[in-house]
């Protein structure tokens, strides 16, 4: 369930205010928050459990505007009862909201998850594809999602965007951008490929921990010298 670009800002925290001049140059701050990253967090990975593509799929979508912690505690029994594809296709909707009815527009999430199965049997013998088209033309699998599922279960290279990734990396001054979509570009532009599936959870995790959307944490944060929203906050109190 994807965001319009308004909600997105919301949800996100962002202020187009964060932005500011100074003399560190854009590769020169990419290179410090990802030696940083790296250092502090060199396993960084989802914190969603799964066990297999299909749950990794089926967690990503219950995840969308809901929190990872609520997702992992329905879908063990989610996963116990409808263990597979094939098996969640034939599940009645009701059966499905029962179960999810927890999570965020649960409602939505029942009809995507049911209608999303389907296909997979009909189309992908029950399997997840790799294909980014093919990802996003299932029910309920917008942008994010696709590139999450192309990550963390394929290693492909890709950006996932959520409304953490988005926020910090305005924030920061790695993007100077007003939507999700160009944030990722931006991303892909400056991080190396070989980096980015690690970069997508240093970002994710830095915005669920630290640069939280509302009072962010600086006294916690080892960015702080190549951070735009912090040299913004300083230069109030001086």
């Amino acid at each position: 369930m994807e965001n319009s670009e308004e909600e997105f800002k919301l949800l996100s925290g962002f202020e187009s205010s964060f932005f500011i001049k100074d003399n560190m140059t854009l590769k020169e701050r990419y290179t410090k928050a990802l030696k940083w990253w790296e250092e502090t967090n060199p396993n960084a990975d989802t914190e969603l459990v799964f066990h297999n593509n299909f749950e990794l799929l089926i967690a990503v979508m219950l995840s969308a505007q809901c929190t990872d912690a609520r997702v992992n505690q329905v879908t063990p029994f989610l996963f116990k009862e409808y263990p597979d594809a094939e098996a969640l296709s034939k599940a009645s909707i009701d059966n499905i909201l029962r179960i999810i009815n927890s999570i965020s527009y649960p409602n939505a999430k029942a009809e995507h998850l049911s209608r999303t199965s389907r296909i997979l049997v009909e189309k992908y013998n029950g399997e997840v594809p790799s294909e980014y088209d093919d990802l996003l033309a299932l029910p309920g699998v917008g942008r994010k999602t696709a590139n999450v599922i192309r990550v963390c279960a394929f290693g492909i290279p890709a950006m996932p965007v959520d409304t953490h990734v988005f926020r910090v990396a305005n924030r920061i001054g790695l993007t100077n951008t007003s939507t999700p979509e160009a944030t990722e570009k931006e991303l892909l532009r400056n991080i190396p490929k070989e980096k980015l599936g690690k970069a997508h959870h240093w970002i994710v995790l830095h915005g669920r921990y630290i640069c939280t959307a509302i009072r962010p944490h600086c006294d916690k944060c080892g960015l702080t010298t190549c951070c735009k929203f912090y040299e913004k906050e300083v230069g109030k109190h001086k």
